[in-house]
């Protein structure tokens, strides 16, 4: 299937953001990381800055600096004003209002764009995505999944859930998967199933609550590591 641009809204989230997000300690930030699913987050730029290990997975990597740019100036008023027409689905505590949270996507997605090309040029940003990952059985120490898996659950199935998490556990000896509520703000239909199989199949899950809440009761990580 030929992946294309206009299918995508771009939306960055921040280092700060992904720390919270993914309850990331001061030796997560030091292993070996992988990013599925990032887009024009900050945090690969953030984290190389501060000497860590990171690489980000996403089909927007097969285009441009200058087309995602484009893409992000086409979307972002739109984004801004749906989010401000759907602002009680939110919590306000910590980003103050929808102007705010405009000015942290769009400086987290211009730090991405200054990194991208020096990042794609030394493999930091790679154009693939789930459920098939172009690296060997544990490249990394940590996966982390961020507002892909569960969040888009009308759109993606109960088997791709599963054969992804059990992709990222192939690469990574540990997954954490942010949110785990759907696009209306609901538990992800697929959630208690995709677990008892996992579980089933001897892997270890838990669902973890985080210092992070934005979309309201959107503050629990799924942890997934692989059978021993």
């Amino acid at each position: 299937m030929t992946f294309n641009l206009d299918r995508i809204v771009p939306w960055g989230r921040s280092f700060e953001e992904y720390v919270r997000m993914f309850s990331l300690t001061e030796p997560d930030l030091q292993s070996r990381i992988l990013g599925c699913g990032d887009g024009p987050a900050a945090f690969n730029a953030s984290l190389t800055r501060r000497g860590g290990q990171v690489v980000s997975v996403d089909p927007i990597y097969r285009f441009t600096a200058e087309e995602i740019q484009q893409r992000i100036d086409d979307t972002f008023v739109e984004v801004v004003e749906q989010t401000r027409k759907n602002r009680d689905s939110f919590l306000w505590d910590q980003i103050g209002s929808v102007d705010e949270l405009g000015q942290l996507r769009m400086a987290a997605m211009q730090t991405f764009l200054e990194d991208y090309q020096e990042g794609r040029n030394n493999g930091r940003y790679r154009a693939a995505e789930l459920p098939t990952l172009p690296f060997r059985e544990q490249s990394f120490d940590l996966a982390l999944c961020s507002h892909l898996l569960f969040l888009y659950s009308d759109h993606l199935d109960r088997d791709f859930h599963l054969a992804s998490i059990r992709e990222l556990c192939r690469v990574a000896k540990e997954v954490r998967i942010f949110p785990l509520m759907d696009l209306k703000g609901s538990p992800s239909r697929h959630l208690d199933s995709v677990i008892a199989t996992l579980l089933n199949q001897d892997f270890a899950v838990e669902r973890d609550e985080v210092p992070y809440e934005f979309q309201k009761g959107g503050n629990r990580m799924l942890r997934v590591t692989p059978p021993k």
